[in-house]
């Protein structure tokens, strides 16, 4: 007879909670990691995905629970844990003065790798981002999109079982943000990596294995990105109003109405809504309006009542190229 065995746990959290001030940034949190599994953790600015994020990466210490990485205790042997990791920050991190190829040999000093390794590793790690023709590029020379795979190809420097990507696309155009997940993937695919990664970009979410939906500090639900859209969610409409009085009107009608950052209204359809009413009340006064099937953005309305696309912080100046 055949048994069954259950995957190791790449990370493992249990009663997490984490306290700013008077603000309750984590409240309770479980999650667990099968290794080599993609984990999206999303939610809206303040929801406390960076401070989990931190708290994973040992930058961050919690108030209360427990922290597995790679079945170590992330808490109480950080470095230990941090041997394991590999992080994309948010925010840049690279040393634009530096040459390509010198920003990896710094990582790769900083983790002791021999002067030989860090060349293999370096001449490895920009074939996959296809950089291997820039290695003496100076980094400030680089694109934005150029720039974010590079950091990935130093995240990948020291041969992380763990990558932690923090809005990884963020500000990137469509082509940049489909670039970095085909890198992303093929690591998961060739090298069994786990990969946990926060964003905005709902649609970016569709692959993973499981979706974490976060909101003040509390996770609200979790699963499988099918099982999800099965039990939370909703048709919409998605309607273009034509001027502020029309847009008045619909948001008194439908309380319940989420605001899109574009400006559009999300109503859920019920017995008391429908396209076609709204069209032959409304007509001309409408830009537009379409019907969305259940997906991971209706999810996140039910379940938080909130716009996932409302614009992160400091990306207002438009779109970066790869």
């Amino acid at each position: 007879m055949s048994v069954s065995v259950s995957p190791a746990l790449a990370i493992n959290v249990r009663n997490v909670s984490k306290r700013f001030g008077r603000v309750l940034a984590l409240d309770d949190v479980n999650l667990s990691v099968p290794e080599g599994n993609v984990l999206a953790l999303v939610g809206p600015n303040g929801a406390g995905k960076s401070t989990l994020i931190d708290i994973l990466c040992t930058i961050g210490k919690p108030d209360s629970g427990h922290v597995e990485v790679s079945g170590i205790d992330a808490v109480r042997h950080p470095l230990k844990a941090r041997q394991k990791l590999g992080v994309v920050f948010q925010e840049p991190t690279l040393d634009t003065r530096l040459t390509v190829r010198e920003n990896l040999t710094f990582h790769g000093m900083v983790y002791q790798m021999c002067r030989s390794e860090r060349r293999a590793r370096a001449d490895a790690v920009l074939e996959l981002v296809e950089l291997a023709d820039w290695g003496n590029a100076v980094t400030r020379t680089l694109s934005s999109g150029m720039r974010r795979r590079l950091e990935i190809a130093r995240a990948l420097m020291h041969e992380p079982r763990i990558l932690f990507l923090d809005e990884p696309t963020i500000g990137l155009d469509a082509q940049s943000r489909a670039k970095i997940w085909s890198y992303l993937e093929t690591l998961r695919d060739t090298q069994g990596l786990t990969l946990i990664v926060t964003t905005h970009y709902i649609d970016e979410v569709e692959g993973s294995d499981a979706v974490y939906i976060i909101d003040h500090g509390k996770i609200l639900a979790c699963g499988a990105p099918d099982a999800l859209k099965a039990d939370y969610g909703r048709t919409l409409l998605k309607v273009s109003p034509r001027g502020e009085m029309v847009r008045a009107t619909l948001v008194k009608r439908y309380p319940d109405a989420v605001e899109t950052a574009d400006g559009q209204l999300l109503i859920a359809i019920d017995q008391t809504v429908s396209a076609d009413a709204l069209l032959a009340e409304l007509g001309t006064q409408l830009r537009g309006i379409s019907v969305e099937q259940p997906s991971l953005e209706s999810v996140f309305l039910s379940l938080t009542g909130r716009d996932l696309r409302d614009a992160p912080t400091g990306t207002s100046n438009g779109t970066r190229n790869a």
